[in-house]
């Protein structure tokens, strides 16, 4: 049979499963919060259109508003100063985006603090069980912040000195972007970056990393406690918003069940 006749074949039955690792959209879900001066992302609305009336009799539709990083969300490398000549969104290849993950779960430790960063001797004790990082795939770190999506003040988890997210040390970011075959990092938190990642050296370790490197990120995901460490693949799919820095984007994992 050919391949994609057998994969075919194999959803149809539920033997690969489709796992949705994307945060709807709509006005509650969290955003990102800068310190002023700072310019603020727009929180996701709906202007309604029609709907079934006398501005259109037949059809429902909206007009929307938001960021580009908003919610489950796909950053590319111009999304920071380190990448500023590299791919828009609409200029990242469509091959890139169906990938192989790898899923490393840190939920406990980030369950016990917050503030918990990962570093490569982790990423690398992961490795001694479970095989290399995917050559051209994603590095998933789960942390367990998606139970907290229902709430802004949880979410962002801020305080008298700023927020308190889960994320990636300044040397485990550029060992990430530098050394390892990935193409980017996924999160459940509300950015790729730690919430204390402000007053790191550099700042923002991640952003700067990984979109220098030309690599990108995922944020807002959920749902990565159904993955297994290995096997699955990625499917991420941003709107191709022409100079675009990042985008809203449905991001499905398939896991093999058989």
């Amino acid at each position: 049979m050919p391949i994609l006749a057998s994969f075919a074949e194999a959803l149809i039955t539920g033997r690969v499963e489709v796992v949705d690792l994307t945060a709807p959209l709509s006005a509650e879900t969290p955003v990102i919060q800068l310190p002023p001066p700072f310019a603020q992302t727009a929180p996701f609305e709906l202007e309604e259109l029609s709907r079934y009336d006398d501005r259109g009799p037949a059809w429902y539709w909206n007009n929307f508003r938001t960021g580009e990083h908003t919610g489950t969300h796909f950053d590319a490398p111009n999304h920071w100063v380190t990448g500023r000549d590299g791919d828009d969104v609409a200029s990242v290849p469509a091959r890139r985006l169906i990938a192989p993950a790898a899923v490393l779960d840190f939920s406990a430790q980030a369950a016990e603090d917050p503030d918990f960063l990962l570093e490569p001797e982790h990423v690398e004790q992961w490795q001694a069980a479970h095989g290399p990082l995917p050559e051209g795939g994603w590095l998933l770190y789960r942390t367990g912040w998606d139970a907290r999506s229902s709430s802004q003040r949880a979410f962002v988890n801020a305080d008298d000195t700023g927020p308190h997210t889960p994320g990636l040390s300044p040397a485990c970011a550029r060992w990430l972007a530098e050394e390892t075959p990935v193409i980017g990092l996924g999160v459940e938190t509300v950015g790729t970056d730690a919430g204390a990642a402000h007053s790191f050296d550099p700042p923002f370790p991640c952003h700067a990393a990984l979109m220098g490197s030309g690599k990108y990120g995922l944020t807002q995901l959920r749902n990565l406690a159904q993955l297994p460490p290995t096997g699955a693949l990625v499917v991420a799919a941003p709107l191709p918003i022409v100079s675009g820095s990042g985008s809203p984007s449905r991001v499905l994992a398939l896991v093999d069940r058989g």
